[in-house]
């Protein structure tokens, strides 16, 4: 007996299925929403439907990276382009880029994957037609007014003597002043432009979520944040105001005295000690902030100190680390630390002092994550109550009472103009980054025994 292992469908709502049936009859399909809302999962089955009979062969699939679009278009919680296409795909290279190679009705396709979120990424899709072009989270991708530069414009170019084109964004909603709306979603709107079909989607809408798995979503913002409106809500907003609004108006429930008592009396213990490094320039500050990451994925402050930049020669600066990074391991033990990479010479000076000091801490470069995702992730942990700070960290505890958005940027930054210390911020996130994933998927049991049990 031959056993089919088939793909675990759930009920589809009938927007869903109003959505995929009417796509095909459509040439640009905008699927925006909640997260969790089915968006993504509904331009796989479209993009494969489309792949089997279309007479183009090759076709670009996109994310804000590379690994974004395999994950989310490729894999897609196995919903995605490999799991449609199982027994009759490979992954492979065609010209040197990451390429899914299907074997369809109508003979062999190419479907690209690219990365569309720096400003020379359109480099990766030149030299290609394509006829099907799938994009998932396109507020993600690089667009700008010169269309040789701009992967959204270059990847529009690139379909243009496509003989079936068809293009399938997703997006969750984001400032509604953004230029993805202005120049595209919303203007195609307003222009009635032909073969264009729009719709929005809630996390209601995904019939395969039960009650219990949506709660527990939810629980993961916190509900005055930007993030929960757009994410959960559905709902275009500006981000605006004090970025940890819930950390400002409860100060008290976020300090701890002693973090090692907090630990015994909490059953936890740390398990990775990390600290990150900001270099301060003129006008700015140099601080190192020490964070203890414990076995059940709680982030805890544990020490920092400050230094104004001006009275920082690169002597004074490694003297200052070594003291630091002694005084944090004597207590925590062996700890990693993370440094903006932007000063490779003073990376490389306190690295020297660290190893002539034979000290129990290695130093390596930051990974410099867009600072949105790092807002996220530290809004996550407060709302979820797994985010303490020592009450010695002031300049840490000041930056998250008074962070504020830029009002003037469409982008989700944070303002820098002196009035909060960005600095602080800057470092603590660089000692979470390398632990992001962990942190974001926390309760998920892969993760859990990383950091140990």
């Amino acid at each position: 007996m031959i056993l089919t292992q088939t793909i675990p469908w759930a009920d589809f709502s009938d927007k869903h299925k109003r959505y995929i049936n009417a796509a095909l009859e459509n040439k640009i399909c905008v699927a925006e929403g909640a997260i969790r809302s089915g968006k993504t999962i509904d331009h796989c089955i479209i993009a494969a439907a489309h792949l089997e009979l279309c007479r183009d062969r090759i076709h670009l699939a996109s994310g804000s990276t590379i690994g974004n679009a395999k994950l989310n278009i490729g894999v897609c919680n196995g919903f995605g382009l490999e799991a449609l296409f199982r027994g009759r795909c490979k992954w492979g290279k065609y010209r040197d880029n990451e390429a899914l190679f299907l074997y369809t009705q109508t003979g062999e396709k190419v479907v690209v994957f690219a990365g569309g979120g720096k400003a020379d990424s359109y480099k990766r899709i030149l030299g290609n037609s394509y006829g099907l072009w799938i994009a998932t989270e396109i507020n993600e991708h690089y667009d700008s007014d010169d269309s040789r530069e701009s992967f959204i414009k270059v990847a529009f170019g690139r379909q243009v003597a496509a003989l079936d084109p068809l293009v399938l964004w997703d997006l969750n909603p984001c400032n509604p002043k953004h230029r993805i709306y202005e120049d595209y979603i919303d203007k195609y709107q307003r222009d009635k432009q032909p073969g264009y079909l729009y719709e929005h989607f809630t996390i209601d809408d995904n019939l395969s979520i039960t009650d219990e798995r949506r709660e527990e979503i939810k629980s993961r913002y916190d509900p005055n944040s930007v993030w929960y409106k757009r994410d959960i809500l559905g709902k275009r907003c500006i981000a605006e105001g004090l970025i940890y609004q819930t950390f400002a108006d409860n100060t008290s429930d976020f300090l701890i005295d002693d973090p090692l008592s907090w630990c015994r009396e909490n059953n936890q213990r740390i398990t990775r000690v990390m600290i990150g490094v900001d270099f301060g320039g003129t006008k700015s500050a140099t601080t190192f902030v020490a964070v203890g990451i414990t076995n059940k994925l709680t982030v805890l402050a544990l020490d920092q100190d400050w230094m104004d930049s001006n009275d920082l020669d690169p002597d004074k600066l490694n003297r200052r680390f070594v003291e630091f990074a002694r005084r944090v391991t004597a207590i925590y033990g062996e700890a990693q630390t993370r440094a903006d990479n932007e000063e490779s010479v003073l990376i490389r000076g306190i690295r020297n002092a660290v190893q002539r000091e034979n000290l129990r801490c290695s130093v390596h470069n930051a990974k410099k994550m867009e600072i949105k995702n790092r807002i996220k992730l530290t809004q996550l942990l407060m709302a979820q109550k797994r985010l303490y700070v020592a009450r010695k960290c002031e300049h840490l505890i000041d930056a998250f009472q008074t962070a504020v958005y830029d009002p003037k940027s469409y982008e989700d930054v944070r303002l820098d103009d002196g009035t909060s210390d960005i600095d602080s911020l800057d470092a603590f996130e660089y000692g979470l980054e390398p632990w992001y994933q962990q942190l974001l998927k926390y309760g998920e049991k892969p993760y859990q025994s990383i950091l140990g049990r």
